[in-house]
């Protein structure tokens, strides 16, 4: 399939949750292994990757969720990309930023909402979650420590984020209890890995070697 053809269904949007590239504020766990600096760069390597990737599916608009706020130049930069708006992140915890940028997005299709922690999301992938959207309420990609990197809903509904132990291994767990609850009927894919702790910067550095000489300038 040509790069930013959908197979059959446009009109999904993608919703970018990111932090801004600042020494002390990005990837904090990684700051023993990367310090406050080298952590910076990997983020701002992460936020570019990301924001290519989401505009190279051509599935929909692409929001970028920005915190603290939209100021930052990384974020004006991600712009020369392509078509992309900015929006600053509401305060609350991360289901309630998610649920803003699902009802906040008018695609008729639904919305995938991802981080910038996966890099081993592909354009080919969030074609594929859009598709799915087309015959179910939602779609997710688990990610192989407990939580997800992705999440595709059809509409908004706050009780799928209610409640759930974000930041740990409970999360996918937690997240296919409120669905069932819901009666609404989702797919998953395979898990993917994502970039949280010192022992993903090893397979980080196998896969993308550019991304830790991002780190290190």
């Amino acid at each position: 399939m040509p790069p930013g053809k959908t197979e059959r269904h446009p009109g999904v949007g993608v919703a970018i949750l990111a932090k801004a590239p600042l020494a002390g504020f990005a990837k904090t766990r990684l700051i023993p292994h990367l310090g406050a600096e080298g952590a910076a760069g990997l983020q701002r390597w992460l936020l570019q990757r990301t924001v290519r990737t989401a505009l190279s599916a051509g599935i929909g608009p692409v929001t970028l969720w920005c915190a603290p706020d939209t100021t930052h130049h990384d974020f004006a930069m991600c712009r020369a990309f392509g078509p992309l708006a900015l929006h600053r992140q509401p305060d609350g915890d991360l289901g309630y930023r998610m649920l803003a940028a699902i009802a906040e997005t008018t695609t008729p299709a639904g919305t995938l909402v991802i981080g910038t922690d996966c890099p081993a999301l592909t354009p080919d992938l969030l074609r594929l979650a859009a598709n799915t959207l087309a015959g179910h309420d939602a779609v997710v990609v688990p990610a192989e420590d407990g939580g997800y990197v992705l999440i595709g809903m059809r509409q908004a509904a706050s009780r799928v984020f209610d409640t759930v132990d974000w930041s740990t291994g409970h999360v996918m767990a937690q997240t296919r209890a409120r669905l069932a609850e819901m009666d609404w009927r989702w797919q998953e894919f395979a898990p993917l890995w994502d970039v949280d702790r010192g022992e993903d910067l090893e397979r980080l550095n196998a896969y993308f070697p550019a991304s830790l000489d991002k780190a290190s300038a």
